[in-house]
């Protein structure tokens, strides 16, 4: 009884032991990968949104009511 006791606590410190260890990897770093994928996630937009933005700000008609505004401003000081 005591030689069954004993191995039944030995398997369950080991276990402990590994559960620990999980525990001990999971909460060390929990995001590091997330943050990576996410910071790139907002590069990809951040450059999309600044390509869509230079393409707005070439076209004519956008560079004349930019200019008329500019020419506005600058009439009234």
């Amino acid at each position: 009884m005591r030689q069954r006791a004993a191995e039944l606590r030995e398997r369950a410190m080991r276990r402990i032991c590994v559960l620990d260890a999980r525990m001990r990897t999971l909460t060390e770093e929990p995001e590091e990968g997330a943050a990576t994928a996410e910071y790139a996630v907002v590069l990809v937009a951040a450059t999309g949104f600044a390509a869509l933005l230079v393409t707005l700000l070439k076209s004519g008609t956008v560079k004349n009511l930019l200019t008329d505004i500019v020419k506005q401003a600058l009439s009234v000081a």
